[in-house]
């Protein structure tokens, strides 16, 4: 297969795929550029009570897709302590949101660690290319205090 092809046929997938996201804001980094910051909003798929709102710069027609990304998560819902009964509660944690950011292999994830000691759901958000001697990351914490999630964490806690 023509190796122009195949890379013209992955772009186009990666763009209908991207338009599939949860954009809530767009911001063009200027009139001669192809490059957006982009702000997509997820909601974690076992927490219903949370949501991560997600920035990374997103460049159209470029092979040299930035690995910066930001992430804040925040409690937008309740937060039950059955929403926590089945998320990996390991020190890695598990992965919650996934998204390719180029043809060249580079992701986006976000893990959510829960870390019991201080009634926190921690969320980190990572590039899995390395840029410059890096590995882009970004950590944003949700505290459990006064949702029914703290009271079965922490039983002797009082609201």
């Amino acid at each position: 297969m023509n190796i122009k092809l195949t890379l013209v046929s992955m772009v186009t997938l990666s763009s209908m795929l991207m338009g599939c996201s949860d954009d809530v804001g767009k911001v063009s980094l200027g009139l001669f550029t192809t490059k957006d910051v982009i702000i997509d909003a997820k909601h974690d798929p076992k927490i219903p009570g949370v949501t991560c709102h997600i920035s990374r710069i997103k460049a159209d027609l470029d092979f040299s897709d930035p690995s910066d990304m930001g992430i804040s998560c925040r409690q937008t819902g309740p937060i039950s302590a059955n929403d926590l009964a089945d998320i990996d509660m390991s020190k890695g944690g598990e992965i919650v949101f996934k998204e390719s950011l180029s043809i060249l292999f580079k992701s986006l994830k976000v893990r959510r660690i829960l870390d019991k000691e201080n009634q926190t759901l921690l969320y980190l958000s990572y590039s899995t290319k390395e840029t410059n001697g890096s590995h882009k990351h970004a950590l944003s914490t949700v505290p459990l205090y006064g949702t029914g999630a703290w009271n079965t964490l922490n039983p002797n806690a009082k609201n």
